[in-house]
């Protein structure tokens, strides 16, 4: 058994159902609200699944990279349009450390040389 089957236990049809069995209606409410989302709409369902590769790639939920992929592809997805939609998650990824360096130089200057500054939590 690899360490990521010890970290992220396969998704099997038992634990599925027993997911579904502590929580009927959780579980189904759930379900009609993932059929309303990828529902085609304004967008696409190809473009749905594959906003969701990039956002499973962000959370980095196994479980959603694996299904979502699968999605996309099913619903005609190219293998290079979904490593581009991951291109994209893993700049926004990085973007925002980026752009959050903000706060950090604006404590900086706010408080330039300052030697007794209290420790961050």
């Amino acid at each position: 058994m690899s360490t990521d089957e010890q970290l992220y236990p396969s998704a099997t049809h038992e634990l599925a159902d027993l997911r579904t069995s502590l929580a009927p209606a959780q579980a189904e409410a759930f379900r009609a609200f993932t059929r309303s989302v990828f529902a085609d709409g304004a967008l696409t369902v190809v473009t749905k699944q594959l906003i969701a590769v990039a956002v499973a790639h962000v959370t980095q939920c196994p479980y959603c990279i694996r299904g979502h992929t699968r999605a996309a592809t099913h619903h005609g997805a190219t293998p290079e349009q979904i490593m581009e939609a991951i291109w994209v998650a893993a700049e926004m990824r990085a973007g925002g450390a980026y752009a959050h360096s903000i706060i950090a130089l604006d404590e900086i200057e706010r408080h330039p040389n300052e030697k007794n500054v209290p420790e961050a939590r």
